[in-house]
């Protein structure tokens, strides 16, 4: 089983970044916590993170006809990107969305999330282990490993 992790813009400064609403682990150690989750499951597991919508678009249609998963923290771009959705709907990879902050209790304009209708699950407020979480979710729910 293939599962790809992608982040959009910001995700890269966890730790740096605003720590009381995303914490203070690293970007580095999202990576590993996933990572060494991953192996534990007998998952081989891709990660990418991009500031760049077009790349994270990129990534996501690299993923047809080999990848079985994809959970997807899409940053800023949950609540502007129709590209991110139609990328996701077009490789019809089930796919689930994370967030590290509890966005619904957010400002108005985190409220709307153009690819969550894509998806088969959204995870929200659970940090780094949302991330987990959603591996799981696949692993067993969606893939049946």
């Amino acid at each position: 089983m293939k599962i790809l992790v992608l982040n959009g813009p910001n995700i890269n400064m966890l730790g740096i970044r605003e720590p009381a609403l995303y914490g203070s682990e690293s970007y580095e150690a999202l990576k590993s916590r996933v990572t060494e989750h991953a192996k534990k499951l007998g998952i081989e597991l891709s990660l990418y993170q991009s500031n760049h919508e077009g790349d994270l678009v990129d990534a996501i249609q690299a993923c047809y006809g080999n990848t079985d998963g994809i959970v997807i923290n899409p940053g800023a771009y949950t609540h502007t990107s129709i590209a991110i959705l139609d990328a996701v709907k077009a490789v019809g990879i089930p796919t689930v969305e994370v967030h590290i902050s509890k966005v619904e209790e957010r400002e108005d304009f985190r409220q709307v999330s153009f690819v969550r209708a894509a998806c088969v699950k959204t995870i929200t407020g659970k940090g780094i282990s949302g991330y987990i979480e959603a591996i799981d979710f696949l692993s067993k729910e969606v893939l049946n490993k």
